[in-house]
């Protein structure tokens, strides 16, 4: 993905809230789940990391992009913005 199609979907994820949370249970198999389910239905997902460890957030960031085959756009303080297109749209 080249640097302007993530400048549009940072604009685009400007606008959303965000619709899945990873709480102090971490990364579960849930979380996961639910990510890939949101990613089906809109591509474009806002998550909310609840952790104070910059380096845990990162890392957690990484490891569901890996485990949900998506691409990290943004990461700002407690919140990313993953994308996966979808296939079928």
């Amino acid at each position: 993905m080249n640097t302007i199609e993530k400048k549009k979907l940072r604009a685009d994820a400007h606008r959303l809230k965000p619709v899945v949370t990873v709480g102090q249970a971490g990364l579960t198999e849930a979380v996961i789940a639910e990510t890939e389910i949101t990613l089906n239905d809109h591509e474009l997902v806002k998550i909310k990391i609840r952790t104070n460890d910059r380096e845990l957030r990162k890392q957690l960031t990484q490891t569901l992009c890996q485990r949900t085959r998506s691409e990290l756009i943004q990461q700002i303080g407690q919140i990313s913005v993953i994308y996966r297109k979808n296939p079928n749209n």
